[in-house]
């Protein structure tokens, strides 16, 4: 059964596109605070953003890296 995305109001569109600018790296919060995953982000984004702005958005998310793990042994000092 495929997972729909949940039904969002108007402010709760604009909450999400919010959150989901000020987020670095811009899924973790969103999914978090609204339950909306990746996928369903990038379709929201790109239907509500314009495309300059979507671009603007897609490039933070690419250039912003993640947390770093600490290697553990064996496999690095």
């Amino acid at each position: 059964m495929a997972k729909t995305a949940p039904r969002l109001s108007p402010e709760d569109v604009q909450r999400v596109i919010a959150t989901a600018f000020e987020d670095v790296p811009p899924y973790n919060k969103v999914l978090l605070m609204h339950g909306i995953g990746h996928g369903e982000l990038v379709a929201l984004l790109k239907r509500e953003l314009t495309p300059a702005a979507y671009k603007v958005w897609a490039a933070r998310g690419k250039t912003s890296k993640g947390a770093t793990k600490k290697a553990t042994w064996p496999h690095g000092r």
